[in-house]
């Protein structure tokens, strides 16, 4: 009498079966991709997480810079002569070489008496104004140190539209690299019987601390 032959269940073979080889190396080329290209990013706001959320309790020393300087007559005329928006021609010229700013796409407020230009950026703050009168013109800069400027960055705070371009184009990658290790999981989660606790893990504590410690 033969002995019997054990046969694999059609749903075990057809669940070992459901990825294709070809689609593992794709998840795995994908995630080892999107994780390098998230590497140097995620330390930062990782970092900067931690410096954020302890944001009181780390000391900051701000130094505060001003200069003074006097708009040539022939320049005061012309800044008066213009229209009510970001100074232009040698006027804009002058201030920006006089005081080694960048005046383009600046918030500007005009008066009777005063041009004033806001001057936030990461790490710190600034601003200009000039008397249209006697052609005073004062700029004063605010740097608040490195931990601010990195928090910045983290939040995109006056950073720019190249640096929010970076973190929309960052956030895709994370997505890919989460994603592709979810479905990586997945694949190898039957030979580690502990994958799924430790997902369902973290998707229960943060839930919990949000449902009952936040107020």
């Amino acid at each position: 009498m033969s002995s019997p032959v054990a046969l694999s269940s059609p749903s075990k073979t057809k669940a070992r079966a459901s990825v294709s080889p070809f689609w593992k190396r794709q998840f795995h080329t994908w995630h080892w991709m999107s994780s390098a290209i998230c590497l140097v990013g995620m330390i930062l706001f990782a970092i900067t997480g931690v410096t954020l959320n302890h944001a009181g309790a780390i000391e900051a020393d701000p130094k505060t810079q001003t200069l003074e300087a006097i708009l040539p007559a022939g320049l005061l005329t012309e800044l008066r002569a213009e229209p009510r928006g970001v100074p232009k021609g040698a006027a804009k010229v002058w201030l920006e070489s006089e005081f080694d700013i960048e005046l383009d796409g600046r918030r500007v407020e005009w008066s009777d008496s005063e041009l004033y230009i806001a001057l936030p950026r990461a790490g710190g703050d600034g601003w200009i104004a000039v008397d249209l009168a006697s052609g005073e013109a004062v700029f004063e800069d605010t740097d608040r140190g490195a931990i601010a400027f990195l928090n910045d960055l983290h939040k995109g705070r006056d950073t720019g539209t190249a640096w929010s371009w970076f973190i929309d184009i960052f956030a895709v990658a994370c997505v890919i690299f989460c994603v592709t290790g979810l479905l990586l999981l997945q694949i190898h989660a039957r030979k580690r019987r502990s994958t799924w606790p430790i997902v369902g893990a973290g998707f229960v504590i943060p839930l919990c601390l949000t449902l009952f410690l936040m107020h």
